[in-house]
């Protein structure tokens, strides 16, 4: 059947990729994967599909999953993120391993409100059943090391710690409706919202303060000093301590220079509870690292332990590159006898080469066009069943 107009184009938010595209993408993969096993993290894969109870089991709170229903009635949704997937499969298949478990994981992911793609290729680690500032530092580190190793360059990581207005909100008792609408406004660095916020709230003048400072408190590690008069808070002293160690460690990996603290960072996902980090490139205005601690995810499946981990966004570092090269095959064979030439291809591609055959008849010249015009730098004519005649031709 004919397709409509519909059939011919993608669902929003959706995007094809092309061979050299592809390629690249899976070169990064690759890259990564082999940094994240250098640092003894072991590759898992989770489903593309879980029950929506497994992800989001609040069955009123707005998400921006893909969802539908399985044969039997159960909701089903495309995995937005491999963070709760694996904490889900660690609590049912894995109890009782030896701790800390390092995994590592690739795959594309699904948001139906994303503000790029709605489907992406993700990388990313998760370190469970370490609960140290060491194992913060560790994840921050192996990010770094894999931008670097993929020779993304002016890349710059930011670090924070949810406590610090977590801490805030709960000493002041915000409502549940300022505390969200103070946390879109400092996350986003919304200052006009912000004010607007601050102004007219209730709030005492010294939080009010803060409040405002929260998205310009970037810097080096004396920014955290700013936050002095507020260590009464046990919340928030514990987050300066947490950062300063981790600031510190990450002075010993060697990767200091590539993070500043930036104490307005608030992540998306609820289950953060400590350092949080992401990961910019610039003129890129959403992060391509996303990560952070969350002790509290797992309790949720029944186990009680502390984890921390990170993704990448491959979709977006894939357009930063624009000068990768396809692996071409290195020889073109044809010639006037099908079975020749499918016995010649079969004895090279056994010998190791990358061999592309002709599907039809073609003539010398068009041999020669059709090997430049595609990189291939060698052809070869097979003669009839006779022995090939070696008259390869170099471009």
């Amino acid at each position: 059947m004919e397709r409509s107009a519909q059939g011919l184009k993608l669902p929003e938010g959706m995007r094809d990729l092309f061979p050299k595209q592809l390629a690249c993408l899976e070169k990064l993969e690759q890259q990564a994967l082999q940094v994240c096993k250098n640092w003894s993290y072991q590759k898992v894969l989770t489903p593309g599909l879980e029950y929506k109870a497994c992800i989001e089991p609040d069955p009123n709170k707005e998400d921006n999953l893909y969802k539908f229903f399985d044969k039997n009635g159960h909701v089903l949704v495309l995995r937005p993120e491999f963070t709760t997937p694996i904490a889900r499969m660690v609590a049912t298949r894995l109890k009782g391993q030896e701790l800390p478990l390092r995994f590592c994981y690739s795959g594309d992911v699904y948001r139906n409100n994303s503000a790029h793609y709605a489907e992406f290729r993700q990388v990313g680690v998760e370190s469970i059943g370490a609960g140290s500032e060491l194992a913060d530092a560790e994840v921050i580190a192996l990010a770094v090391e894999i931008l670097r190793s993929l020779e993304i360059r002016n890349f710059q990581l930011s670090l924070g710690h949810n406590a610090i207005f977590s801490g805030l909100a709960e000493e002041m008792a915000f409502d549940l409706k300022l505390r969200k609408e103070l946390e879109d406004g400092i996350a986003r660095k919304d200052m006009v919202k912000l004010e607007s916020l601050v102004s007219q709230s209730t709030i005492p003048a010294e939080a009010k303060e803060l409040l405002l400072a929260m998205p310009t408190l970037t810097g080096r590690e004396e920014v955290l000093d700013k936050l002095q008069n507020w260590d009464h808070i046990i919340a928030i002293r514990r987050a300066i301590e947490s950062l300063r160690t981790i600031y510190l460690y990450l002075k010993d990996f060697g990767v200091q220079d590539y993070v500043n603290l930036d104490l307005g960072i608030l992540r998306g996902f609820s289950y953060y509870t400590g350092a949080i980090f992401e990961g910019y490139l610039p003129g890129i205005g959403i992060p391509v690292i996303e990560g952070g601690r969350y002790d509290t995810l797992y309790a949720d499946f029944g186990l009680n332990l502390p984890a921390t981990g990170f993704a990448i966004n491959l979709g977006l570092l894939l357009e930063q590159i624009n000068d990768f090269e396809v692996e071409n095959s290195d020889i073109l064979v044809y010639g006037q006898s099908p079975g020749a030439v499918i016995k010649r291809c079969r004895e090279l591609r056994k010998a190791g080469r990358k061999v592309e055959m002709a599907l039809g008849f073609m003539t010398d010249s068009d041999a020669k066009r059709i090997a430049s015009s595609r990189g291939i730098a060698n052809i070869e004519k097979v003669e009839g069943n006779r022995e090939p005649s070696n008259r390869d031709f170099r471009f």
